[in-house]
């Protein structure tokens, strides 16, 4: 009988943990620049981001063409693997490499909205993945929103 007591209370407790949790998953990455589901930070226009002995600009470009530009210190090799280290970028590796979904807390997924995130190196649509293009002294790369 006493459990059937404390059944109840529990129950309530736990679907207020599981509907609250449920809230913060649907707010996620959006256009608003709150914090994130997929956990990447906001960078501000002009900030300076990591550390390491390599550095590179990045401008980033969202859907309604507001541009940040930012420049990022790493140790690593490729654009990819120096966005995610920072915690700038996220997404879902698949089949053909690394699909990024979110940049500075704004979200472009074709199978939701028809966006995705365009790579570019030195104004140029890139040839290559960010996950497989090696960083390059001197030059620009570049995240875009596009449809």
């Amino acid at each position: 009988m006493k459990t059937t007591i404390f059944r109840k209370p529990l129950s309530f407790i736990v679907c207020i943990v599981l509907i609250t949790a449920m809230a913060l998953t649907a707010i996620g990455c959006n256009d608003n620049k709150t914090p994130t589901a997929y956990g990447t930070i906001t960078v501000k226009d002009g900030d300076t981001i990591g550390e390491g002995a390599i550095e590179f600009p990045l401008e980033i470009v969202d859907g309604e063409g507001n541009s940040v530009n930012v420049t990022v210190k790493t140790d690593k090799t490729t654009v990819g693997e120096a966005l995610l280290d920072v915690k700038l970028i996220a997404g879902d590796v698949e089949q053909y490499g690394l699909y990024i979904k979110c940049v500075n807390g704004v979200t472009a997924d074709y199978d939701v909205n028809g966006t995705y995130w365009a790579f570019y190196v030195d104004g140029e649509y890139a040839m290559s993945g960010v996950d497989t293009t090696d960083i390059v002294d001197g030059a620009k790369y570049s995240l875009r929103v596009e449809k």
